[in-house]
């Protein structure tokens, strides 16, 4: 196992990785910028690196200012975290080519996952079902072209990224017209890559993920499923494990469907590949983050398991000692993300945390980058920290959410906190109804309540 690991991140995550680290005698190096100089983050790992001013192309996106502080402390491995350049080839080539280990994925891997049009050909190959669409980027000629044989209303997209960016649904060929090239400007400016393609919109679906571990010698096996349809702006607000729409049969559909998808590119370590699923239960392919994901805790919750110690362990040649036959699943877990933003405008909020009150009780566990004094920056996500619970089953894990949410407490900023009390509160919520456009309706019925 490696004695010291530098942590290629900041926040939440760069804490949830020191933990585990800790547990198992691995020292740690944390790097900060500027504007993280005070963090958490930084005066808990056992060594911290400045590697540039606020701005994250300034510091956390320095490929070798990361790599060189790996170097400088004689870290043997690097924990990319996620976001930032969890995802990016050319930072797990640079690790890989300084003689360090890069806990993560193979660069022919990430680089296979990491074009969204790629991917779908693979997952073709694989057997996996995609949702109908372009098989090469497009450019507006084409998408309208393909966008009429298919019919409206289709997924614009961008084909290297996430996070929603570039994304938009359009429903007739003027629509397309006017977003088509303010979207692939947006693609480019944020991702360095404006490639677009357009799929099929899937009507109402469900954004369900399964979590795969595979090892360095081709052994995996999937965690179950988390559902993350619960989003603003096409990024997740609130997940759960096990999904209340899947049944024993799909569930394993899915699964197989997974380790197929992994398989297909030679994957190691933590991974998740994520489907949209439509009401009549069928299933496509969405995409494969390669890395860990913000929502993995509600996994960890279900079967007991360390999934950054799953990663290191794997990063270190260890193989993997589960058959799927032995992966727990035991009751069932609810993630809130927590933001500093305005609740219906969902624009960032920052500002000074003047006093922070989190939860606590059984089978609460709470993830967070701040505390009392903490100033949320203008510069990075506005995620300040994940309430996660566990419970017996879905309906204790409801109340014991919605008691934590009534007790967390923060002040001095505005956050999300009330938007994800009126979720846990919803009817809808509770019978499982949980579509992606889940919160566009809660907020539309509160509207024309008031």
């Amino acid at each position: 196992m490696f004695r010291k690991l530098l942590i290629a991140n900041r926040g939440e995550i760069a804490r949830r990785i020191i933990r585990t680290c800790r547990r198992m005698g691995i020292a740690t190096v944390a790097v900060y910028s500027d504007a993280d100089e005070s963090a958490l983050h930084v005066r808990e790992a056992d060594e911290a690196v400045r590697i540039g001013p606020p701005p994250v192309a300034q510091s956390y996106l320095q490929i070798d200012a990361l790599v060189q502080a790996a170097l400088g402390t004689a870290a043997e491995a690097v924990h990319p975290g996620y976001g930032l350049l969890s995802e990016h080839p050319g930072f797990a080539r640079a690790v890989r080519q300084a003689g360090l280990v890069f806990v993560g994925p193979s660069t022919d891997a990430i680089a296979a996952m990491g074009s969204k049009i790629s991917a779908r050909n693979v997952m073709r190959t694989a057997g996996v079902p995609i949702v109908p669409g372009s098989d090469a980027g497009v450019d507006l000629a084409e998408a309208l072209s393909l966008a009429a044989a298919m019919g409206y209303p289709v997924m614009l997209k961008a084909a290297h990224g996430g996070g929603g960016i570039g994304m938009q649904v359009v429903h007739d060929a003027d629509e397309l017209q006017k977003v088509f090239a303010a979207n692939q400007a947006r693609a480019k400016s944020y991702f360095g890559n404006g490639e677009m393609f357009v799929e099929k919109v899937v009507s109402r679906p469900r954004h369900v993920e399964f979590q795969v571990l595979f090892d360095e010698h081709g052994h995996g096996v999937y965690l179950w499923e988390r559902e993350c349809s619960i989003q603003r702006r096409h990024q997740k607000v609130v997940e759960e494990a096990p999904s209340p729409f899947l049944d024993a049969e799909l569930r394993l559909m899915m699964g197989e469907a997974a380790l197929r998808a992994a398989r297909a590119i030679g994957y190691s370590n933590a991974g998740t590949v994520e489907f949209l699923v439509d009401e009549e239960r069928r299933f496509y392919f969405l995409e494969m983050n390669t890395r860990l994901q913000v929502e993995h805790p509600v996994t960890e919750a279900i079967t007991g398991l360390d999934l950054v110690e799953w990663q290191l362990r794997i990063a270190a040649g260890e193989p993997l000692d589960l058959s799927q036959a032995d992966v727990p699943f035991q009751g069932h877990a609810i993630e809130c993300r927590i933001y500093a933003e305005d609740p219906e405008k969902f624009l960032p909020s920052p500002g000074t945390i003047t006093s922070l009150r989190l939860p606590s009780g059984d089978g609460v566990r709470n993830d967070v980058a701040v505390e009392s004094g903490s100033v949320v920056t203008p510069f990075y996500d506005p995620m300040i920290g994940k309430l996660i619970v566990h419970g017996a089953d879905r309906s204790q894990a409801i109340d014991r959410m919605t008691e934590a949410l009534t007790a967390y407490d923060v002040q001095g900023i505005r956050t999300n906190l009330a938007l994800l009390r009126k979720v846990m509160a919803s009817e809808a919520f509770a019978r499982g109804e949980t579509t992606t456009d889940f919160l566009q309706i809660l907020m539309t019925r509160q509207n024309t309540q008031t």
